[in-house]
């Protein structure tokens, strides 16, 4: 429901701006990465200080240093007078109210469990963009390149940060099905967003292991872990990227490409056809 409401709420937008291409803040990372690629770069007004750090961008650095960068104050939003601000689900309540007092539209967009959810919020943030046309060539090449798989699951787990799996329900968990894999996290009692220890893990390792340790900060300290490298001779180990689990948009596009990538390799090593 909140999907379709941002949805239905970008036209009405569009019809109280102004004749001109509406100046966007966009205080999400995630939504930072769909704004640059749906908008003009004289649009964007700000984006969040997360895209400008290499740990959490899901964008080129490159593209996001073009841009000024913000913490999410209210002060700092308000002071570039934007027509429309766009954020997560969660917002401080005192840059809403500021935002309010204003009179600056807010559309608030919820993390998107689905890739149809993640390509109605593309269209809708493009038509909020007033570039409608280019919502629609990004949700296709994202739908193109989430199109299902047609082969055998293979067992996996996305294994970030401090234990955390995505379960079922989450973007990651579609993304992997759509991938050629099945999602681990169920065997081990997980819910949707859990934490799996890594003694639990080493007593029961999924058939294929995707860590965000080993691609992230702190990798190569990991991958010494001499219960990872005892993992590495079982099962298939292979890095992933958290930037590539926690946003859709863009996203999706590299994740999918990195899940086939392993599962094909997979393939090449008998555990699935």
């Amino acid at each position: 429901m909140r999907a379709l409401y941002v949805a239905m709420l970008a036209p009405a937008l569009l019809s109280a701006a102004p004749a001109r291409a509406p100046r966007i803040v966009s205080i999400n990372p995630c939504l930072d990465a769909i704004l640059v690629q749906v908008a003009d770069p004289a649009q964007i007004a700000g984006i969040s200080a997360y895209s400008q750090d290499p740990r959490s961008t899901s964008m080129s650095l490159a593209v996001a240093r073009r841009f000024t960068a913000l913490s999410g104050t209210a002060e700092e939003v308000v002071a570039l007078r934007p027509d429309i601000v766009v954020g997560g689900a969660h917002v401080a309540p005192a840059t809403v109210a500021a935002l309010k007092r204003m009179g600056i539209p807010l559309v608030q967009y919820p993390v998107p469990a689905t890739v149809a959810d993640s390509v109605a919020q593309v269209r809708a943030l493009a038509a909020v963009a007033g570039h409608p046309a280019r919502g629609a060539g990004l949700a296709r090449r994202i739908e193109l390149a989430a199109a299902p798989a047609h082969r055998r699951a293979v067992p996996a787990l996305i294994w970030g940060a401090g234990g955390l799996v995505p379960g079922a329900g989450t973007l990651p968990d579609e993304l992997l099905r759509r991938a050629g894999f099945s999602n681990s996290s169920a065997a081990y009692g997980l819910a949707q967003w859990d934490i799996l220890p890594l003694e639990y893990l080493v007593a029961r390792p999924p058939r294929v292991l995707l860590s965000t340790g080993l691609a992230d900060a702190g990798g190569e300290r990991l991958a010494r872990h001499r219960a990872v490298r005892r993992l590495g001779a079982r099962i298939t180990v292979a890095p992933f990227a958290a930037r590539l689990m926690n946003c859709g948009g863009p996203s999706i596009i590299a994740a999918m490409a990195r899940l086939r990538a392993i599962r094909q390799n997979v393939g090449r090593q008998g555990l699935g056809a």
